[in-house]
């Protein structure tokens, strides 16, 4: 019997996250973080990576000290699983990198009392995945990703997708996209129709938008006559790829496109990560996190 993929991703994930985030390096935890609180004897089952070594040293028994406990964080993440998505050049297609992030959120986010719902929307339109522990839901959510086949069909927009996540009556938390924000009808140009769903949902919410991408949506290759087809509309059409300036055309829309919807996300309140199937993704996750959390950590000290 072959072991399901995110087996190996599990174990994958968990070694290098855990190894970003020890050491030197600074926290990369998503959400709220844990300040100390207390510092009592150690006992079996605590964790050891908080022991407290100088009142140990004092003291000559093992002291840990206990944060401070948080409040809860209620974390959902909207994806995309358009048929735009099942597109890869690299190493894998894009649909296949927005599972792992998932599962890696899912790992971020998870600290007692914390939960995470997933909602997928595609072909099959919005689909609810009930809110569990973190890397519960994640790990769930992440298989039923794994297992899609290509579907063709009328796909669920962004725009409403994330307007329907928007429409829940749930605590201010934390709400994450993961998307290629690739429009159905071609629209390249701002503004965009998710723009005014997103704004909405990053009043009440953190918002971090993923924006997945892979490197041949980005620059075409000089490969000759070529047939594209479009995943979402089903058109096709033959282009001459070894044509230089067709090539630097290409590359220059592409380039603007991406701009445009990064100035669009941050223009909304939300957060950008953006992420590539040619790039490694955990190195890009645990960037951002880093960064965030310095900000949070400024913006504490300023109030």
């Amino acid at each position: 019997m072959t072991p399901h993929p995110f087996r190996a991703l599990d174990l994958g994930v968990r070694r290098r996250i855990d190894s970003l985030v020890a050491g030197d390096h600074e926290g990369m935890r998503l959400g709220v973080g844990s300040e100390r609180e207390e510092v009592v004897r150690y006992q079996p089952g605590d964790d050891v990576r908080r022991i407290d070594w100088n009142i140990t040293a004092r003291s000559a028994e093992v002291h840990v000290w206990r944060p401070r406990a948080d409040n809860r964080l209620d974390t959902w993440v909207l994806l995309d699983v358009t048929p735009s998505m099942a597109f890869g050049t690299v190493n894998a297609e894009k649909r296949d990198v927005a599972a792992e992030i998932v599962w890696a959120i899912g790992l971020l986010t998870d600290a007692p009392g914390n939960r995470l719902g997933v909602v997928t929307f595609g072909a099959d339109g919005l689909r609810w995945h009930r809110p569990d522990r973190s890397h519960i839901a994640a790990h769930r959510a992440s298989r039923v990703v794994a297992d899609l086949g290509h579907r063709d069909g009328a796909s669920t927009g962004l725009a409403a997708a994330i307007d329907a996540l928007g429409r829940r009556r749930d605590p201010p938390g934390l709400r994450v996209v993961v998307s290629d924000f690739v429009d159905p009808a071609g629209d390249h140009e701002p503004p965009f129709d998710w723009q005014r769903p997103l704004r909405h949902l990053a009043a009440r919410h953190d918002v971090i938008a993923v924006e997945v991408v892979d490197p041949r949506e980005l620059t075409l290759p000089d490969v000759g006559s070529v047939v594209l087809v479009d995943p979402e509309s089903g058109r096709q059409r033959h282009v001459w790829t070894s044509d230089r300036r067709l090539r630097r055309r290409y590359a220059d829309a592409a380039a603007a496109h991406r701009a445009a919807i990064a100035a669009a996300i941050r223009a909304c309140g939300a957060e950008h990560l953006p992420v590539s199937t040619g790039r490694d993704w955990v190195r890009d996750l645990a960037r951002f996190a880093r960064a965030r959390q310095r900000t949070l950590r400024r913006a504490g000290r300023r109030k």
